[in-house]
């Protein structure tokens, strides 16, 4: 089974690697919604997967590091695109949170990005290679 809960970030960023035209290589706010979704068993006794209190004990020191900062001003988010964050965030979920399942980041209302781990990171580097 799995549960989600879902937080929110309002966070600066530019997007160096783009041409300066590029609307995103400017400084730019984003009102991110970030779904942080967690797989196990049903635990029998108390009928949940695990207590949100738990999610929202992980997230915490997250939320703290993000909200309202400039993201590229942050060790690892030199290049803050949804993708990286998405990433950033599962690294530093992954320790204190057991059975991180996926890391949903959502830069507007219809547009995101969708993270499950190093595996599949690593699946996606080898795919890319292959194909080439």
């Amino acid at each position: 089974m799995r549960i989600f809960q879902r937080f929110a970030l309002e966070c600066a960023r530019r997007l160096p690697n783009l041409a300066p035209e590029h609307p995103c290589a400017r400084l730019h706010g984003h009102s991110f919604s970030v779904e942080v979704h967690v797989a196990g068993a049903l635990e029998p006794r108390l009928g949940w997967v695990v207590d949100f209190a738990e999610i929202d004990a992980a997230w915490a020191p997250v939320h703290a590091a993000l909200d309202h900062r400039h993201l590229n001003d942050i060790e690892g988010l030199e290049n803050p695109t949804s993708e990286h964050l998405a990433m950033w965030i599962w690294r530093r979920l992954s320790p204190t949170l057991p059975g991180l399942a996926k890391v949903v980041v959502m830069e507007t209302a219809n547009s995101g990005c969708v993270y499950r781990g190093e595996a599949e990171h690593a699946g996606t580097d080898a795919q890319q290679r292959s194909s080439m």
